[in-house]
C-alpha cells in the first residue's frame, strides 16, 4: 500500500503543478481548484508514505519522478520543448530513482 500511497501523492502534486500555470494567477476558478485539491490530496498521503518509508527517500522518489513528469506535461499540455542536456538530466533522475528502489537498504521492501 506504502507504493500506492506514493503513487497517488505523486499524481496528485503533478496535477497541482500543471494546473498552477493553468489558473492564471489564481483568476480562474476550475484550475485554482486543482491546485487546492491536488496538493492537499499529495500531502495527505505522503503522510501516510511516512508511516513506512523515510523522509528523505520518500521525498527523493516523489520530486524525481514529480520533474519528470510535470515536464511530460509540459511538453504534451504546453507545447514546452525540452534540449539533449535537459532530457539526459531526467534520464539521470530516473535513474536515481531507480537506484534507491533497487539498492538502497533505507527502503523497506
Amino acid at each position: 500500500m506504502t507504493y500506492l500511497f506514493l503513487t497517488i501523492a505523486i499524481i496528485a502534486e503533478v496535477a497541482a503543478t500543471s494546473a498552477l500555470k493553468a489558473s492564471d494567477e489564481f483568476t480562474k476558478i476550475i484550475p485554482t481548484m486543482i491546485v487546492i485539491v491536488g496538493y492537499g490530496t499529495a500531502f495527505y498521503f505522503m503522510t501516510l508514505v511516512f508511516r513506512v518509508l523515510p523522509i528523505g527517500i520518500t521525498y527523493a522518489v516523489w520530486s524525481g519522478l514529480g520533474i519528470v513528469l510535470v515536464a511530460m506535461v509540459g511538453f504534451i499540455f504546453y507545447k514546452q520543448t525540452l534540449d539533449i542536456p535537459a532530457i539526459i538530466g531526467m534520464g539521470l533522475i530516473i535513474s536515481g530513482v531507480i537506484v534507491i528502489n533497487i539498492f538502497s537498504k533505507a527502503v523497506n521492501h
